[in-house]
């Protein structure tokens, strides 16, 4: 007898970098500053584009961007900016490569004066996921009342590429929100 698939949101069947994706890390509470640094940086080098573009070219983003490492990120020059533009293993996006530099000027402040990303953009959701119940795409909405408040404080606390439907992804990717669908494998484990 065959393997049984498992039943999984209907979004990642594409292919098994979704289905990677998916069953090990979308939806699944991160608290680590670094892998969060990473995702809003991700998601906001999605704007414009799909998930599967930003998700495909994942690892050349690490080893462009110094393996999200802040402090060194925070630092870079003109002459880094121009090595950028050229790698095309990323999306060489003046605007969002110059967004990234000054993300990690603004994270830096964040966690100055928070101690963490982390204690920072978990007390968005109270410090634990909100858990929703949709059984089909059409029923998860783009942005929220949460987003919403996150990306104007994350604007006005010097962040780009922080809309709130950017806001949105980021809080599913990270697990602030779980928004498997009730008939996903992911969603009955927690039940």
């Amino acid at each position: 007898m065959g393997t049984v698939e498992k039943k999984r949101c209907s979004w990642c069947e594409k292919d098994q970098l979704y289905k990677d994706y998916h069953d090990n890390e979308w939806g699944t509470p991160n608290h680590d500053d670094r892998h969060l640094f990473e995702m809003i940086n991700l998601e906001g080098a999605q704007a414009g584009l799909s998930w599967y573009t930003v998700l495909s070219k994942r690892e050349n983003y690490r080893k462009a961007f110094d393996n999200w490492d802040a402090k060194k990120i925070a630092k870079y020059d003109e002459k880094k900016v121009a090595q950028l533009l050229e790698n095309e293993g990323i999306i060489r996006n003046k605007l969002k490569i110059r967004a990234t530099i000054g993300n990690a000027h603004a994270f830096l402040a964040v966690q100055q004066e928070f101690g963490s990303f982390d204690k920072y953009i978990w007390s968005f959701v109270n410090h634990k996921p909100v858990v929703n119940h949709y059984k089909s795409m059409g029923e998860v909405p783009a942005k929220t009342a949460i987003s919403d408040a996150m990306s104007k404080d994350l604007l006005k606390r010097g962040f780009k590429f922080v809309g709130s439907t950017i806001c949105y992804a980021f809080m599913q990717a990270t697990g602030m929100v779980d928004d498997h669908f009730d008939d996903c494998w992911k969603k009955a484990r927690k039940k």
